[in-house]
């Protein structure tokens, strides 16, 4: 299948803006759906790029989006659940069966799916981990007679706009003496953000990829505590790292998950009771060598420290 025009819902987000600029490399055309398009506007300067305003989403408006399209990739997914209209089962399930429908009706044969790593719809050990397994379980089946689908199972991403080395940047500049960190202990295989734009460009066209399920991972295994401890040297900081046992850590995550935007929530907390790492990777399977941290990460971390050595600066003139 010659995929030339993708249709992607999640495009703005970290992962999607950096698989747009991968797949306008090979000369592919993308639609990208927003609820914001202004915010997003400078998407539309890559070359072959469209963001489309989208109200409302059903299997009608999802077909009409995805009209002469050759392929849907759904990179659609949220951390913590927000009130009763942004929820991980509309955000997880209700809308990968919407758009397996659409893709039905506008003749999509070709669906690329955004799952977890250890997501598992009955046996995940959180509500995010049961949704997204459920979602990918949805996409797989429902779009089995008619629909070529490949799902990617990420340990957590990183990258220059992350959510996580960045989170914990910013955390730590707010705690410079003594830092309290729930489940250091839990394990992950960051994977580079670019890799896994990489590999979805690559599956697009690859007959071999259709119906498979992908774990991908960095090349190296660290705890929360060794990527926290990473972080604060990064930044020149000195703040202490107190690892949290078991009843510490879910009182963390009871009282931090009651602040807006919850910083760390007590779903967070049951799904880092799994370790996010790959029992096999599909990097290399897929001719992608994986990108260590020590090869990115500095160079964003470090604009962190700069803006702190500036705002030190400041207070002391």
């Amino acid at each position: 299948m010659q995929v030339s025009r993708v249709c992607v819902l999640g495009g703005t987000g970290f992962v999607g803006r950096s698989l747009i600029y991968r797949l306008a490399a090979d000369g592919i055309r993308c639609r990208i759906i927003t609820r914001h398009v202004q915010r997003n506007r400078d998407l539309a300067l890559i070359p072959g790029t469209e963001l489309r305003s989208a109200g409302p989403l059903d299997a009608d408006s999802l077909a009409a989006q995805f009209a002469d399209c050759s392929a849907v990739i759904n990179l659609v997914g949220i951390l913590n659940e927000r009130g009763k209209t942004e929820t991980f089962r509309r955000a997880h399930v209700e809308l990968v069966e919407l758009i397996v429908k659409a893709c039905r009706s506008a003749d999509v044969k070709r669906l690329v799916h955004m799952s977890a790593l250890n997501a598992d719809q009955s046996q995940g050990g959180s509500d995010y981990l049961r949704s997204k397994g459920e979602g990918e379980n949805h996409a797989h089946t429902l779009g089995q007679a008619s629909i070529h689908v490949t799902s990617f199972r990420p340990s957590v991403i990183f990258g220059r706009h992350d959510s996580f080395f960045n989170r914990f940047a910013g955390l730590l500049s707010l705690a410079p003496m003594v830092f309290p960190l729930a489940c250091p202990e839990s394990r992950f295989a960051p994977v580079y953000v670019g890799d896994v734009a990489e590999a979805i460009a690559r599956s697009l066209d690859n007959a071999d990829c259709y119906g498979r399920r992908y774990d991908l991972c960095g090349p190296r295994t660290f705890t929360l505590r060794e990527l926290v401890l990473y972080t604060r040297d990064q930044l020149g900081l000195r703040s202490r790292i107190v690892g949290l046992g078991d009843g510490l850590s879910r009182l963390q995550a009871r009282v931090l998950g009651l602040l807006p935007g919850k910083p760390f929530s007590f779903d967070n907390y049951l799904s880092l009771q799994q370790d996010s790492v790959c029992a096999e990777n599909a990097l290399p399977d897929l001719g992608i060598r994986p990108t260590d941290i020590e090869s990115v990460v500095p160079g964003y971390l470090g604009q962190h420290s700069e803006r702190a050595r500036l705002q030190r600066l400041r207070k002391a003139y």
